[in-house]
């Protein structure tokens, strides 16, 4: 499990979503969201048994995303069975893995040897399987390349304070796993949307209104002034090489008038997986006919949106937005959230009068501004945080998240 040494975000200090201390956060809201345990979030737990998708690290890019495709799964845990011998003191769950990652990897590695001919006569999986240096690389192996996601379970009666807080202080998290011990099996997940759902349903109480009600353009979010743009006649696999580097959505806009068109988001590689022919496509195809794509595909989300509707699994095809949501910096940070978890969009732009985009706010910004502002050894999350970060082999010292020597 890997952790570089991170400073808190601190008063004042340009972070996630930083604001001045002691403006936002009080004892009251801590105290809130410290009395709400995981298992009132959405998708949280699940009577089924085992309802997550599992990988052994050995296994090969091909089965993993042959075993998520099937069963509609976004991601799965990683599980190390050769060192279960070794007991309790050596963790069973090692990570996570999405499958839009799995896939934007591929196809990056694909589009590096595949010849003209091959791309127009396979789909993506046929196309995977031409390839074995790709096809049959390692799980393990793509560790190193930082595509799995860091392991940090919950338990049900843990509460959303500890959840946040592991959002807000590791970027590469996007899911929570949910356990009831050591070693069991997870029976859900917590993600970023599920925790604003569970935000705005205290619309209307004091605390949540006195930061909600609040304009945009009050708060620093980190990307609000660097968004990821490419241009509409750009072609989609351009787009999705892009998108595979920056991991959040990418805004498409038009050459001529930088008007904003459309977005494409990792959730979209499900359309490359289904249509052999928009993959064979996608050198030549462009962006901008690609979102109008999507936008056709519209009837086909709304279904997978229902199907999907509080299931504890990550599903690879849930609730893709239509259209692309936006806001303006005179919005209210309750209508982002709002929007955001209407939609299920992965982030929202920031747009002027004449449609340009200005900056993006993502879910987990909006998570860190209800989280505290900074981090010390009186508020660490509790004993399971600490335990995180022992598990890490890191600590909290003086702000800061250090790794053990």
């Amino acid at each position: 499990m890997e952790m570089a040494t991170v400073a808190a975000p601190a008063a004042g200090r340009s972070g996630g979503a930083t604001t001045a201390s002691g403006e936002y956060w009080s004892e009251a809201l801590k105290s809130f969201l410290d009395h709400i345990p995981v298992s009132s979030l959405s998708g949280a737990l699940q009577s089924s048994p085992s309802p997550a998708l599992e990988l052994n690290l050995d296994a090969c890019v091909l089965d993993a995303i042959g075993s998520m495709r099937p069963a509609n799964a976004g991601g799965a845990v990683i599980v190390d069975e050769v060192h279960r011998s070794l007991g309790k003191f050596v963790d069973r769950d090692i990570g996570y893995v999405d499958l839009p990652s799995l896939v934007l990897w591929a196809l990056e590695e694909l589009d590096r040897v595949s010849t003209e001919r091959q791309d127009k006569s396979s789909d993506f999986l046929s196309s995977l399987k031409l390839h074995p240096q790709i096809a049959e690389t390692k799980i393990a192996w793509l560790a190193k390349l930082f595509l799995l996601e860091p392991f940090f379970p919950v338990r049900s009666h843990d509460t959303l304070f500890h959840a946040m807080l592991l959002f807000s202080k590791h970027h590469r998290l996007n899911v929570i796993p949910v356990v009831e011990s050591v070693n069991s099996s997870v029976d859900g997940f917590v993600t970023q949307n599920a925790v604003m759902e569970l935000l705005l349903q205290s619309s209307g109480l004091e605390w949540l209104d006195k930061i909600a009600d609040k304009q945009l353009s009050v708060f620093r979010f980190a990307n609000a002034s660097k968004p990821v743009l490419v241009y509409s006649d750009e072609i989609v696999a351009y787009a999705f090489g892009v998108l595979s580097k920056e991991k959040t959505g990418v805004a498409v806009i038009d050459r001529k008038t930088r008007r904003l068109i459309g977005m494409i988001q990792c959730s979209d590689v499900y359309l490359l997986l289904d249509d052999s022919s928009l993959f064979s496509n996608r050198k030549i195809m462009s962006a901008e006919e690609f979102v109008k794509l999507k936008n056709k595909d519209d009837k086909c989300s709304t279904e997978h949106s229902s199907e999907s509707e509080g299931q504890s699994v990550p599903s690879l095809r849930s609730r893709v937005q239509q259209p692309v949501v936006t806001h303006r910096r005179s919005d209210t940070l309750k209508q982002a959230m709002e929007n955001l978890a209407a939609s299920g969009s992965s982030c929202s732009f920031i747009v002027d009068e004449q449609g340009h985009v200005e900056g993006v706010v993502a879910p987990r910004d909006i998570i860190s501004v209800f989280s505290p502002p900074c981090m010390d050894s009186r508020i660490d999350g509790g004993t399971f945080f600490s335990a995180a970060l022992e598990q890490a082999g890191c600590r909290v010292e003086n702000g800061q998240i250090i790794r053990n020597t």
